[in-house]
């Protein structure tokens, strides 16, 4: 219930826009259940092959290696999803989405709640997010050679529109990982002022590392959104072109 008096104090206007304050708390709602519901039927249902093509929920394929007798994306999908899961940008906007804790930056908390940040279960699991992203780099490495596979076809080397579709996705996850927050620190963390006279010496390269990672950290929520419609779109074309309904349009043969 919303507190009487509450609804004035709250900001109907976006800070240098039109936009009602609800807008993206409820754009997270829809757009992130439909891709984690998505992401479910995608896992119990995993595809085949397609000419060279591979569906990310099946990079790497370690289920197929194994000859599990379950869908073997299940042995590979929990990693993209605790990464994403315990994402910095993710939980902020869950919180605000799916919570209500709090709808927006300048918005109060409910009537009888407070902010008790991630110290009690299971919040305090969201503090394991720097280690799923040494996982998630390794997936994303078999990312890469799937999507480099992508362009060698049984008559030889090509460009396809499912090609394209899965270098783009390979990028857009690169930029997503590699502007995390875990990584800036991992580059650059331990050093609480770099300009300081007594702070340690920090090596020019660190430094320089720091400051780009820093750069891209800035479109981190971009990236995210992004990879996450990217990975749909190629499962999604793959299944397509598995079942005859479109063709794959070669590019160059």
């Amino acid at each position: 219930m919303v507190r009487e008096g509450m609804l004035e104090r709250w900001p109907f206007k976006r800070r240098g826009g039109d936009l009602p304050y609800w807008i993206e708390p409820t754009f997270t709602i829809v757009a992130f259940s439909c891709f984690i519901l998505y992401s479910l039927w995608a896992v119990m249902q995993p595809t085949g092959l397609y000419a060279n093509y591979v569906s990310p929920y099946n990079s790497p394929p370690i289920g197929n290696w194994l000859h599990v007798p379950f869908p073997p994306a299940l042995l590979v999908a929990w990693i993209p999803l605790f990464f994403r899961g315990t994402c910095y940008y993710y939980r902020r906007e869950y919180y605000r989405g799916f919570g209500a804790h709090p709808f927006g930056c300048a918005t109060p908390e409910r009537l009888g709640r407070r902010y008790g940040g991630e110290r009690r279960f299971p919040w305090v699991f969201n503090n394991s997010h720097r280690y799923w992203w040494y996982l998630a780099v390794l997936v994303l490495i078999y990312i890469w050679v799937d999507t480099l596979h992508a362009f060698v076809f049984p008559e030889g080397w090509g460009i396809g529109v499912g090609s394209l579709l899965m270098l783009a996705n390979a990028i857009l996850l690169t930029l997503y990982t590699f502007s995390c927050h875990a990584f800036r620190h991992l580059a650059g963390g331990r050093r609480d002022c770099y300009a300081c006279p007594k702070a340690p010496q920090t090596p020019p390269a660190r430094y320089r590392i720091w400051r780009r990672i820093s750069e891209m950290n800035r479109f981190h929520g971009h990236y995210a959104w992004a990879s996450m419609a990217s990975v749909v779109l190629v499962d999604l074309y793959i299944r397509l072109l598995i079942a005859g309904v479109i063709p794959d349009l070669r590019l160059v043969k």
